[in-house]
């Protein structure tokens, strides 16, 4: 029996990277988290701790920190494709790159020209994969907690000796969206994207008179797909934040879906993809990604 290297890769991982873009007394912020992961050839470092074709993972920190400085970081797809594209293109023994970044999210206080607050944990996301002269862009967002107080029910379901949970036809509806959605190609606008996707999924989830939270899935990807030509597929995680109504019988009052109880955990986790039958073939853009 051989025992042999399979796959792997290096990288630094969460690299915290701040700019301030100073326009006069106006300031616009870039606030990101930049993870790179490094491949190719790579088996000397693991079977004889040669190290020469391994460029320090603190040199890759460096990098993200003076590509900040030599140009602006710009949409955090370009900041990717750029940060991935050098790697490969400078490490003869690299021949792929993986580069994920999320942007978290501030807005400027009213009034001020410097000053902002952070209203949700909210994250764009973006996850760049370079292979060779290939690229493959996947985009998305994190942490979008959205919830609609009627428009949906939930009934029909097996019922076997197990089952205690009331079929309702009016219940609340929440959950935290993790969206990824894989781009056709690279020329792209990424911030009209961006913005017109996480528009369409939010009015999709509000408009969407809901049977179950599959459903609601469902559309969301498909209205995304009918809206963005840019985009082959979409990938969403979306947990039922369930809220339970409470029985307040015992005190003599009725509890007209008013008062819910809101349960943390365990939750229903609902994960799926929507693609076009037609879509460009995936490639790398989803290794090392998570299923959903």
């Amino acid at each position: 029996m051989a025992i042999v290297l399979g796959p792997n890769q290096y990288g630094k991982a969460e690299n915290r990277l701040v700019t301030v873009s100073r326009n006069g007394s106006v300031h616009t912020i870039k606030d990101l988290t930049v993870s790179t992961s490094l491949r190719g050839d790579l088996s000397d470092t693991h079977l004889t701790g040669d190290n020469a074709k391994v460029l320090a993972t603190d040199t890759q920190k460096n990098t993200v920190y003076a590509f900040a400085k030599e140009a602006p970081v710009g949409e955090i797809e370009d900041f990717a494709l750029r940060l991935g594209r050098h790697f490969v293109g400078t490490q003869e023994a690299i021949s792929g790159a993986r580069i994920l970044i999320d942007e978290h999210a501030w807005e400027r206080i009213d009034g001020h020209d410097h000053a902002f607050s952070q209203g949700s944990n909210e994250k764009r996301t973006t996850a760049v994969t370079i292979e060779g002269s290939s690229a493959w862009v996947v985009s998305g967002v994190r942490d979008l907690v959205v919830l609609k107080s009627t428009g949906s029910e939930f009934h029909g379901y097996p019922k076997d000796p197990y089952t205690t949970l009331k079929e309702t036809n009016d219940r609340i509806l929440a959950t935290s969206v993790t969206a990824r959605w894989r781009y056709a190609g690279t020329d792209v606008d990424w911030a009209k994207s961006y913005a017109e996707i996480r528009s369409v999924m939010l009015k999709t989830f509000a408009d969407k008179h809901s049977l179950s939270l599959q459903q609601t899935l469902y559309a969301m990807g498909e209205a995304v797909l009918n809206a963005r030509p840019e985009v082959a597929e979409v990938r969403l995680s979306m947990p039922n934040k369930h809220h339970f109504l409470v029985d307040l019988s015992a005190f003599g009052l009725e509890n007209d879906n008013e008062v819910f109880y809101a349960a943390d955990r365990p939750y229903g986790l609902i994960e799926g993809s929507i693609l076009r039958d037609d879509a460009p073939d995936a490639g790398q853009a989803w290794s090392t990604l998570p299923a959903f």
